[in-house]
């Protein structure tokens, strides 16, 4: 039976899937930190999952440094499901670098909920949240590549506020489904700083 050999005539290791998903969770990594760009981080998880060998998928992270031990964890920690369930008490928010799972349920009564995507860390392309909220704003802080899809959602006596950014390929969808009873749901940016205001005014 003949098989794939390397360059140094050594045959080829073949990559199972873990392997693939360990080099696109560090792309996706990457990409988030800035250190890819759209298309980069496209065309890298395209060769990553079409990769047959280890000697493939080495070059896609060769000039990427390592992941830190932060980064590791988080994505170790991502999880399937995600419920938040919170009845008449303070905000809700998710900043920094939360981990970004791939199904939220949001089971809120009056609160305020602010899910702030700027420097989240994402390792998949969908987020599905299940909305069963009354009361206060539902907030989410995108950034380019992050499209929020509001079409599932039956509002009540509530209205979407959402604000566009720039144009980018698509990194992150965000899907939300249920129903949200009076407030508002806003879909925005991240705020300008002060600097940044003052040289758009100059």
């Amino acid at each position: 039976m003949s098989g794939e050999t390397s360059p140094s005539g050594k045959p080829a290791v073949r990559a199972s899937h873990a392997d693939r998903d360990r080099v696109v969770e560090v792309l996706r990594i990457a990409a988030g930190e800035g250190l890819l760009s759209a298309e980069e981080l496209d065309e890298r998880v395209e060769a990553a999952l079409s990769a047959r060998t280890l000697s493939e998928l080495t070059p896609l992270t060769a000039d990427l440094p390592p992941v830190s031990a932060t980064a590791g964890t988080a994505v170790a920690e991502v999880k399937d499901l995600v419920r938040i369930e919170q009845v008449h008490s303070g905000a809700i928010e998710r900043t920094g670098r939360w981990v970004v799972p791939r199904r939220l349920e949001l089971a809120v009564t009056y609160c305020a909920v602010t899910l702030d995507f700027t420097d989240a860390v994402i390792t998949h392309d969908t987020l599905r949240i299940d909305v069963s909220m009354a009361g206060k704003t539902l907030t989410l802080v995108t950034k380019p590549g992050i499209v929020v899809d509001t079409d599932g959602l039956q509002l009540v006596h509530s209205k979407v506020k959402h604000h566009r950014g720039p144009e980018a390929p698509v990194t992150l969808r965000v899907v939300l489904v249920g129903q949200k009873v009076h407030g508002r749901v806003v879909v925005r940016p991240p705020r300008r700083t002060f600097g940044q205001w003052l040289m758009r005014r100059a």
